[in-house]
């Protein structure tokens, strides 16, 4: 039986009793450390495989001790340029042991199908629900068309009213207008009184 797991980035494939070395754990010497993230289970030529993770296993591990890893060199270099630096890495590590592996998967219930028989389906209830549906609408129908007519008949007669007072008023105001132009245009009679004959002419006749 072994199982693949993910410690902390790395993955690891174990059995039962092995010793691994992961990343730093924040977990101190003899205390167990419980792995949920499983991703795959193999017993007795079964193959389990998480979506990603195979929800109710869990491999317990017991913490050995905080070790540090070999020493790594790096060395950079720019030709040319007189640079040359090298440095040295050390990773903080965590050693483990593995003691069990327990394979607890949560079966997942399925929903129970419903089986309707044909006595149970009502098809002439369907039907007149349908028929007063369109009754309904009907009815609706008939009554909103003469709204709807007298609705326009009383558009039509304020409209009627609007467009015969206006013409009225433009009518009004030519009138006034030619009246006065007329005034303006007609010219000025001016009558002139005769001279009146001295009586002293009539008196010598």
């Amino acid at each position: 039986m072994y199982a693949i797991v993910d410690v902390a980035g790395q993955q690891f494939k174990i059995e039962k009793g092995q010793k691994i070395f992961v990343h730093r754990i924040n977990q101190k010497e003899g205390e167990i450390v419980d792995i949920d993230k499983v991703l795959l289970i193999e017993q007795d030529t079964e193959i389990i495989i998480g979506e990603p993770v195979i929800k109710g296993a869990r491999v317990s591990a017991k913490v050995l001790g905080h070790p540090r890893g070999d020493k790594v060199k790096v060395f950079k270099q720019k030709r040319r340029k007189g640079y040359k630096v090298l440095n040295g890495h050390r990773q903080n590590l965590t050693h483990l042991l593995i003691e069990s592996i327990d394979e607890k998967v949560s079966a997942k219930k399925e929903p129970e199908k419903k089986i309707v028989t044909r006595k149970e389906v009502s098809k002439p209830e369907v039907k007149k629900s349908a028929e007063k549906k369109t009754v309904v609408k009907t009815s609706t129908a008939k009554e909103a068309k003469p709204e709807a007519a007298l609705r326009k008949a009383t558009t039509s007669t304020t409209t009627a009213k609007t467009t015969t007072a206006k013409k009225t008023a433009s009518k009004k105001t030519t009138v006034t207008k030619i009246s006065a132009f007329e005034e303006k245009s007609a010219p000025k009679t001016t009558t002139k009184k005769a001279p009146a004959k001295s009586a002293t002419k009539k008196e010598k006749k």
